[in-house]
């Protein structure tokens, strides 16, 4: 009878979830101690409720202030693997990086828990955190969260999938040039307002490209992300060509960098001031073309 007991506490205590890579990971008990190495993973776990629950985060883990206090234990490319381990971690909630994955196999080689959080689609993003909130036992906070946003990812669905397509260059970087290929979760986004990602077809997540390629398919409009929002200084290097439609209507737009580029809850906030900004250029536009 004690064995059976046992076993029926143990199976009520176990639990699962389904990462981003399609592997389930279940834990005996939801994790008490749990280690982030992202900066968007630390945000989805705050989302999810786990916050307090957060013994370890990476570098750039600042959001909520909370997170700023946390113990660094990895950076974008490394991870301190006895810095980690020392923390005793019941799981590791983690983003798939080439340079990361020694350490992260070692862990697992360990006995430790990984789940990885990678959304490449927004749709994604309510589903993970509800999945760090079954691992976490927080799903009374983690459920109804997802259900908000994806309630507001149907908004924004039912009031821009339907409007004219809106050609769009999204830029991360000047130098060199680069973009983002379809397979990246703003790219979604920028689908989701209307709009057409001019390098949706690059199976390269941030893909170099060349100026003549932007120009030849001159798109309606060129957005990007600046961590203040109201920075216009990138404005001139496209300033140059007034000869593009986007540069000779004004479209040129920013986001806020660290609420539209991390995979948490603030994303789909930004998505609305993108998908805001995609249909200013579509006002404008309609009265040229």
């Amino acid at each position: 009878m004690a064995l059976i007991a046992l076993l029926i506490s143990t199976t009520a205590f176990a639990v699962s979830a389904v990462d981003s890579d399609g592997r389930k990971v279940t834990l005996e008990r939801p994790a008490q101690r749990i280690v982030s190495l992202a900066p968007h993973v630390t945000e989805q776990l705050f989302a999810a409720g786990a916050g307090d629950k957060i013994v370890g985060a990476s570098e750039y883990s600042d959001y909520p202030e909370a997170a700023k206090k946390l113990p660094r234990v990895a950076s974008s490319g490394t991870v301190n693997l006895e810095a980690a381990l020392a923390l005793k971690p019941d799981l590791v909630v983690a983003w798939r990086l080439e340079a990361t994955a020694p350490a992260l196999k070692r862990l697992e080689s360990l006995g430790v828990p990984v789940f990885y959080s990678e959304p490449h689609r927004l749709s994604e993003i309510p589903e993970l955190i509800e999945a760090l909130g079954e691992l976490a036992g927080t799903s009374a906070t983690a459920k109804p969260l997802a259900r908000s946003l994806r309630a507001e990812l149907a908004r924004l669905h039912a009031e821009y999938s339907s409007r004219r397509t809106v050609t769009v260059f999204y830029q991360i970087s000047d130098k060199p040039l680069m973009t983002i290929g379809g397979g990246q979760f703003v790219s979604d986004a920028i689908d989701l307002c209307g709009g057409r990602n001019i390098f949706a077809g690059s199976t390269v997540m941030a893909p170099v490209v060349n100026l003549e390629s932007v120009v030849a398919a001159d798109p309606v409009a060129i957005l990007t992300a600046r961590p203040d929002p109201s920075d216009r200084s990138w404005e001139g290097f496209w300033r140059r060509f007034p000869g593009l439609f986007a540069v000779e209507l004004d479209n040129l737009y920013t986001v806020p960098t660290n609420e539209m580029h991390r995979h948490g809850p603030r994303a789909i906030a930004a998505t609305r001031l993108l998908c805001e900004r995609i249909d200013q250029a579509r006002v404008k536009a309609a009265t040229r073309r």
